[in-house]
C-alpha cells in the first residue's frame, strides 16, 4: 500500500519534511484557495506539484484530497453544465499532471461533524469527539430547528436541555465554531441565522432526491474520467446519518452499492474511510472492504469508539471498534489480486486519519484531526499491520 499524508499547503504547520520524517512517500492535497466551483488550471496545479516535488524529500502528488463538487451540483439548483464542464475541465488538467485519483464527497453543506475537537484522554493527550447531547442542543435549541427533537432519546433530551442551560455565551460560541471547523479551507463559516438560511435552501430535498443529484453528476463527469483514465472515489458521510434535517446517502453498505451501481464503472469507485464507515453500528466494515475491494481507490484508515447514544471518540489506529487487521488485511487481498492480473492502480493510497494530539502536538494550531506526532503514531500502526500481513505465507482475508 502507498503511504500518504495528508497535507494543507504552504500554510500547514506540518511540513512536508515532516510527512517523510514519517514515513510517507505520497502526497494528499487539495487547491484550498480555489473558490468551489471554478478550474483548476495547470499552473496552479504544477505550481503545487513543484512544491511537493522541489522539496527535496522524494514524494509526490498522489491523491487529490478534494476536488469539490459545488453545493448546487448537490442540490441541483440551477444550470449545472458550466459547474460540471469547470470539473470536467480541473479533471482534465489534472490528467495532465499525471494525477489520477480523486477524493471527493457529496455530503450537504458540512463536512465531517464533531462537537469537541480536544476531548481529554489519559495521560494528557486530545481527540476529536462527537457528543450526540451537544449535537441535540445545538440543533435543537441553539439553532431552534423545527423537528429537530424528534427521533430523540428522552434521556438525550434531558442532557441536552441541562447542557443548554448550563452553557455560557462562551461555550455555546466554541460548539458552533467546532460544528464549522470540519471542513478545513472552505470559505463558507456560517453563524447561526447564516446556518439556518443555507439549510432552507434544501428544504424539498431529502434522499431520493440527494441521489438522484449524484447520479446527475456521475453521468456528467465519470464518462471524462474514463477517457483520461483517472478514479473517483467518494467519500462516505462523517458522521454516517442525517444532521440538521440534511439528508446523508452515502452512509452504509447499501447506499455504496447505490452509488457504484448508478454508473457502473471502475472510474466509478469509493474512498474507504473506516472511521466514517465504522461510526455506524450497522456496518461491518471489514465486510464492506471485502465487497467492494475491486473499486477502493484510496483509504482513510481510522477508528473510533461507539456509545449507545450516538456519540463517538476518535480511538486510537488499532483500537476502537473496527477490526483495523481484517480491514487491511482485506486491502492487501485485493492488491495482490490487481497485481497478479496486471491491472492498472494496483497500489492502494493509504493515509492514517484524524490522530490524537499528544506530546508535542499540543498547542501547535494544527488543522483539526490532523496532528503531527499522533498521525505518525498511527502511521507507524499501521505499517508495522501492513508488514506482518505482507511477510511470505501469511494468508489474507
Amino acid at each position: 500500500m502507498l503511504q500518504s499524508w495528508r497535507w494543507f499547503g504552504p500554510t500547514d504547520t506540518v511540513t512536508l519534511a515532516a510527512a517523510r520524517q514519517a514515513g510517507a512517500t505520497g502526497i494528499v492535497t487539495s487547491l484550498h484557495h480555489v473558490p468551489y466551483g471554478e478550474v483548476w488550471t495547470p499552473e496552479q496545479i504544477a505550481l503545487r506539484q513543484a512544491e511537493i516535488l522541489t522539496s527535496g524529500h522524494g514524494m509526490h502528488w498522489a491523491v487529490v484530497e478534494s476536488l469539490p463538487v459545488h453545493e448546487r451540483i448537490r442540490m441541483g439548483e440551477g444550470p449545472l453544465e458550466p459547474l460540471f464542464q469547470n470539473y470536467r475541465l480541473s479533471m482534465k488538467n489534472l490528467a495532465e499532471a499525471g494525477i489520477r485519483t480523486i477524493c471527493y464527497n457529496f455530503m450537504p453543506v458540512l463536512d465531517w461533524t464533531r462537537t469537541e475537537m480536544d476531548a481529554p484522554l489519559p495521560g494528557g493527550a486530545r481527540a476529536l469527539r462527537f457528543n450526540m447531547h451537544e449535537y441535540v442542543a445545538f440543533d435543537w435549541l441553539m439553532l431552534q430547528r423545527p423537528g429537530a427533537d424528534e427521533g430523540v432519546e428522552p434521556a438525550t433530551l434531558d442532557r441536552a436541555r441541562q447542557w443548554h442551560a448550563k452553557a455560557s455565551e462562551s461555550d455555546k460560541a466554541r460548539l458552533l465554531a467546532n460544528i464549522m471547523a470540519g471542513l478545513p479551507g472552505a470559505y463558507d463559516r456560517f453563524d447561526i441565522p447564516g446556518l439556518r438560511r443555507m439549510l432552507d435552501r434544501y428544504k424539498g430535498i431529502g434522499p431520493a432526491e440527494l441521489r438522484a443529484n449524484i447520479r446527475r453528476f456521475l453521468e456528467a463527469v465519470i464518462p471524462t474520467a474514463e477517457e483520461l483514465g483517472l478514479r473517483l472515489c467518494i467519500h462516505p458521510d462523517d458522521p454516517p446519518r442525517p444532521v440538521f434535517g440534511l439528508p446523508r446517502v452515502v452512509s452504509t453498505e447499501a447506499d455504496i452499492a447505490d452509488i457504484l451501481a448508478m454508473v457502473d464503472s471502475p472510474a466509478n469507485g469509493l474512498t474507504l474511510c473506516s472511521g466514517s464507515l465504522g461510526a455506524n453500528p450497522a456496518n461491518d466494515v471489514p465486510a464492506i472492504t471485502r465487497r467492494f475491494a475491486a473499486r477502493i481507490w484510496f483509504t482513510h484508515l481510522r477508528n473510533v469508539t461507539k456509545e449507545p447514544d450516538g456519540s463517538f471518540m476518535e480511538a486510537e489506529h488499532l483500537g476502537g471498534d473496527t477490526d483495523m487487521v481484517a480491514v487491511i488485511s482485506a486491502l492487501l487481498a485485493e492488491e495482490a489480486r490487481r497485481h497478479q492480473a496486471g491491472e492498472d492502480f494496483a497500489e492502494i493510497p493509504m493515509r492514517p486519519d484524524h490522530g490524537h494530539e499528544i506530546l508535542d502536538d499540543l498547542g501547535r494550531g494544527s488543522f483539526p484531526g490532523y496532528p503531527f506526532i499522533g498521525r505518525l503514531r498511527g502511521l507507524a500502526e499501521l505499517r508495522g499491520v501492513i508488514t506482518a500481513l505482507s511477510h511470505p505465507g501469511t494468508r489474507h482475508a
